[in-house]
């Protein structure tokens, strides 16, 4: 199967958050939108197929998950990250950002301590305030001596000493927007500070599946259940918690599903009970079908994206390294989303973001979004045709060059 990621479909007038919210956003509805996380490109044919045929039949009721479903999750999970993970752990949920709301509501206390590494995702700031707890910062440490080669590394003994008073970690694993691919040793620190703490560990892990050829993947249940003293204990004493979906992977967000993968059965109970209480149904036909069909047939797909994205990624990284030395930029080893720091421009946030606004016609997220470690960076979304984004860099190259 062929696919084309030099073609885009008009998205103006189909209540695309990301290009029918431009004058909301920016001010302006003629910028150039890189800025919410979802790509310009078509879906797989085999989900846009299986979407079509059931929208022929005529009913739309209430429906259930079929047991299919759940496997297609085991498998993908069994084939692309060698994890062998059991039917009764898996939660179906509308979305990573409600898991994370109801994660932290269901097995946390008000006022407890829960732990983020910004910059990070902001929607993980919003769980922890919307529960009425405590947000311990645990910041990202930016190693820039060589600004042709940035990289971000956590800062695990100020993580030692943030566990001490927090209850659960949230970690971003691929990291967004940093787009870190954390290494196995990282993670095994984690893993024993959070043993040593008894801290629940709630791994964002939307990413996993969007990783380059030069970095690999490493999932934290798995790790957790490799390193479990006793193998037969593990789902007992697991304290980590895997929130998974195909709509990063896939570019089907706006179907809203996802999984929580999730060992130990209080907890499953707990997080279960608060989604209960809220009312929340998952069962939709169309994302359940679109879900399932993404992780039985969209590998092929998968593979052309990624090779796809590496080459827009690699490109556009020298261009920027070449031509830009107000900006420097971290080559992501996972996602479709550009790091960029603009810190030499010496300018404020408001006065970064009206940079790229009105001077480069650019819609993209202010890096203080994603907390004060954030500000001076901007995040580019490059899920789009190569030829696009060379374009766009073309036009902020030459906004700069105005500014000499």
């Amino acid at each position: 199967m062929i696919h084309s990621f030099d073609k885009t479909a008009q998205r103006e007038g189909t209540a695309s958050l990301k290009y029918d919210a431009r004058l909301a956003t920016f001010g302006r509805d003629d910028v150039t939108p890189m800025w919410v996380a979802d790509m310009d490109f078509a879906v797989a044919e085999p989900i846009a197929k299986a979407l079509q045929a059931r929208a022929l039949h005529p009913i739309f009721g209430y429906s259930l998950a079929p047991e299919s479903l759940y496997q297609s999750i085991m498998d993908w999970l069994l084939a692309k990250h060698g994890w062998q993970i059991k039917r009764e752990w898996i939660v179906l949920t509308p979305g990573v950002v409600p898991s994370l709301n109801a994660v932290v509501a269901a097995l946390t206390a008000e006022n407890d301590g829960v732990i983020v590494q910004p910059p990070v995702y902001f929607p993980f700031f919003s769980a922890v305030r919307n529960q009425n707890r405590r947000l311990i910062h645990n910041t990202l440490l930016l190693d820039d001596d060589d600004v042709t080669n940035l990289q971000y590394r956590m800062n695990l003994s100020d993580l030692t000493a943030c566990a001490s008073e927090a209850t659960m970690l949230m970690l971003c694993s691929p990291h967004n927007p940093v787009g870190r691919v954390w290494q196995k040793y990282e993670l095994d620190s984690v893993l024993d500070i959070a043993n040593k703490h008894d801290l629940i560990v709630l791994a964002d892990e939307i990413h996993a599946d969007l990783v380059y050829t030069n970095a690999q993947h490493h999932m934290l249940g798995l790790l957790a259940y490799d390193s479990a003293k006793s193998k037969a204990a593990f789902e007992d004493n697991c304290r980590v918690i895997t929130a998974v979906s195909p709509s990063k992977t896939f570019n089907i967000p706006g179907l809203g599903l996802s999984a929580l993968i999730v060992p130990n059965k209080v907890h499953r109970q707990a997080i279960e009970s608060h989604l209960d209480k809220l009312g929340v149904s998952v069962t939709n036909p169309f994302n359940m079908l679109a879900f399932e069909t993404a992780y039985r047939e969209g590998g092929d797909w998968l593979n052309g994206l990624i090779a796809y994205l590496q080459t827009t990624r690699d490109e556009a990284v020298a261009y920027i390294q070449l031509g830009m030395p107000e900006i420097s930029v971290l080559p992501p080893e996972s996602t479709y989303l550009l790091w960029l720091d603009c810190r030499k421009l010496s300018l404020d946030d408001a006065a970064l973001r009206h940079f790229f606004i009105e001077e480069a016609g650019l819609g993209l997220s202010p890096g203080s979004l994603f907390g004060s470690a954030g500000e001076g960076f901007m995040r580019m979304n490059i899920g789009m045709p190569k030829a696009e984004v060379m374009a766009v860099l073309e036009r902020l190259k030459s906004a700069l060059q105005q500014r000499r």
